[in-house]
């Protein structure tokens, strides 16, 4: 297998556990500063003078510029020490977030995302890769999952405490906050991360050949339906709260910490399936927020029904990010790097589609829209997931999916 023997070959005698705490805070307010339109949009949409389906679109701009960044930033910067390039994405990180506290209008607001989805994509698509560097091979799988903690504790907190700064100090207060994170995150990341010279040689005849692959167009396109439904649902699950739950302020940052909690809980749960069956944690997790969406376009209305359903949302999604990675992963073991970039890029199409389909269904037949793009969306991945996904692998048999 080209190329498998040498990450293990030069993976670190001792693990730089330092180091990956602070790609760890990189998630954090990666997915922080993702996240936090969810819980602010309408207060942005009024305060720009916009719709909600426009200032939806400030989670579609760091999406599309996120899908181009995850494959274009390793073959961009295959010279650069990998030292560098992360502090340069934190760096654009902290500018993002810098703008977006200081946006007074559509443009600069999408202009700041725009910065977001390339700090965001070129994230995401060497995290793995340079974890692999920073531990011994044996403890990679702990080093990942000490790393998507940040999705965990973003997951968490992003959400309601947006949304009451939001009503105390106004929506820009929380982007100053994420400011404030990002600075912390670049201070961690220059006195912890060790040199890492350039290794792998990335180029675009490896994405194609990939691409030439079932197994990994089949896990694309079940991302781009799962997480384009979910998206559609969370990104507008704000106004469906207001116009059709009709529930306060301080009630909606409640149901968000709910939301946030089952969550963290999700990532652990979806966590143990996908270590037994990625296929199952995906199909258990879609199945489950198809329900919830249906639940919401039925009785939307409902404190109660409202409350649950968000919170279990939560809960489900936590199966979609180490399922589908594990799933690429197992598709081409041979090409992870460039597997994995190809996999950010579709989660970011899917973010956007969401985004898109879900505002334009929004503006044009209310807040239920956002629910009812999930519904089908969230279906039909599911089910394709149930019919093509990976099966486990036998233990006399070879790895081959």
């Amino acid at each position: 297998m080209p190329g498998s023997p040498e990450p293990a070959a030069a993976a670190p005698a001792a693990a730089r556990w330092p180091a990956v705490l602070s790609l760890a805070l990189g998630v954090f307010g990666l997915v922080t500063a993702e996240f936090l339109p969810a819980s602010l949009l309408t207060a942005m949409a009024a305060d720009l003078g916009v719709s909600d389906g426009a200032a939806g679109q400030a989670v579609t701009a760091t999406a599309l510029i996120g899908a181009v960044a995850a494959p274009a930033i390793p073959l961009l910067t295959r010279r650069l020490d990998r030292r560098l390039v992360m502090l340069a994405l934190t760096l654009l990180l902290l500018l993002s977030n810098v703008l977006t506290a200081l946006a007074d209008s559509l443009v600069l607001l999408l202009a700041a995302r725009v910065l977001l989805g390339v700090a965001l994509g070129g994230f995401w698509s060497m995290s793995a890769a340079l974890a692999l560097r920073l531990v011994p091979e044996p403890l990679f799988a702990r080093a990942m999952s000490l790393i998507l903690t940040g999705v965990s504790v973003a997951t968490v907190g992003a959400a309601p405490i947006g949304a009451w700064m939001g009503d105390r100090w106004g929506w820009h207060s929380a982007f100053v906050a994420a400011g404030v994170v990002s600075v912390i995150t670049l201070l961690v990341q220059f006195f912890t991360l060790p040199a890492l010279p350039p290794r792998d040689k990335p180029d675009l005849r490896v994405l194609g050949e990939l691409l030439r692959r079932p197994n990994v167009r089949m896990a694309l396109l079940a991302v781009l339906l799962v997480i384009s439904g979910h998206f559609a649902g969370f990104t507008y699950i704000r106004p469906l709260m207001e116009q059709v739950t009709q529930l306060s302020v301080g009630a909606i940052t409640a149901v968000l910490l709910g939301y946030g909690v089952g969550g963290f809980f999700g990532n652990f749960a979806g966590g143990w399936i996908a270590q037994r069956s990625e296929r199952m944690a995906i199909v258990s997790g879609g199945a489950l927020i198809a329900v919830l969406a249906a639940s919401l376009l039925v009785a939307g209305s409902s404190v109660l029904v409202t409350a649950v359903a968000v919170t279990l949302w939560g809960f489900a999604f936590g199966a979609f990010p180490v399922g589908f990675q594990t799933w690429i992963v197992r598709a081409a073991p041979d090409q992870a790097e460039g597997a994995g970039g190809l996999l950010v890029a579709a989660f970011q199409i899917a973010i956007a589609s969401g985004a898109i389909f879900g505002g334009l269904l929004v503006d044009h037949v209310g807040a239920r829209g956002g629910p009812g793009f999930a519904l089908v969306a969230l279906s039909l991945g599911t089910l394709l997931t149930l019919r093509h996904g990976p099966r486990p692998v036998r233990r006399s048999g070879p790895s081959v999916q």
